[in-house]
């Protein structure tokens, strides 16, 4: 391919995060790499992180999808982990062959990506069968995204639920406080720790830190999104400096 790799994301529309760390992903894979890479999104109204707000989002991704696929994207990631997880148990598998389809209706067939799928992709990959995780949503939500990993074969031994509802308000939260929070699992026969299980809950400055300090894989939503991102493309998944999935070994 001559031109750069286009990446498209359908963002919910409060969502602040998953612009910046997607590209600062691929953007310091470039350095290492020979492929560049642009980034354009679509937007999906949402303010508030509760199941109706999410459903409402959830509804609109087609149009996104479109939008996307009128760019000519390579790939489509869906940013908003928990709007696909409070739908029910499997979802992630329905929703990323629907919106694939809509690409090849609109004669520009690309890959799709949802965060949900990618991070139960990513906890296969590592081979982790029991977990720990923070989420900044409220507990109902976190029991929720719970509840469909472990559907999906994966033990969650221990988790934190910051119950922060204003999605703006999870963008703020600074990566600095998320070894506070690890501190409060435990982490008994843990294989691996989620920091943090949504896209707009910043983490990047910290997991490579808090995984050297722990001995565990750390993941986050963002890093397993970039990591099926970079597979569906057929791309080698090594980026610098961003933890053991992202370490080239997988």
């Amino acid at each position: 391919m001559n031109r750069p790799i286009r990446i498209g994301q359908i963002v919910p529309s409060s969502n602040v995060t998953m612009e910046t760390e997607i590209p600062a992903l691929l953007r310091a894979r470039e350095g290492a790499a020979p492929e560049h890479f642009t980034f354009h999104s679509s937007r999906m109204r949402m303010k508030k992180v509760t199941k109706q707000e999410l459903a409402a989002m959830d509804a609109d991704s087609d149009r996104c999808a479109l939008e996307l696929s009128d760019a000519a994207v390579d790939v489509l990631g869906y940013a908003c982990l928990v709007a696909i997880m409070s739908m029910g148990t499997g979802y992630h598998r329905v929703s990323e062959a629907r919106l694939h389809r809509r690409t090849v209706e609109n004669g520009h067939p690309a890959p799709v990506v949802t965060s949900a799928g990618a991070l139960i992709a990513g906890l296969g990959t590592l081979g982790a069968k029991r977990i720990a995780l923070v989420a900044p949503y409220m507990k109902p939500l976190t029991e929720m995204v719970v509840g469909y990993i472990e559907g999906e074969g994966v033990a969650v031994g221990d988790w934190l639920a910051l119950e922060i509802a204003d999605n703006l308000e999870v963008a703020n939260q600074d990566p600095a406080r998320l070894m506070d929070h690890c501190k409060r699992l435990d982490l008994s026969g843990i294989d691996a720790l989620v920091l943090s299980a949504c896209v707009q809950m910043p983490s990047l400055p910290a997991v490579q830190r808090i995984e050297d300090a722990t001995g565990l894989p750390v993941v986050s939503a963002a890093i397993c999104t970039a990591h099926q991102m970079l597979t569906r493309l057929g791309l080698p998944t090594a980026v610098p400096g961003a933890g053991a999935l992202l370490s080239g070994r997988y």
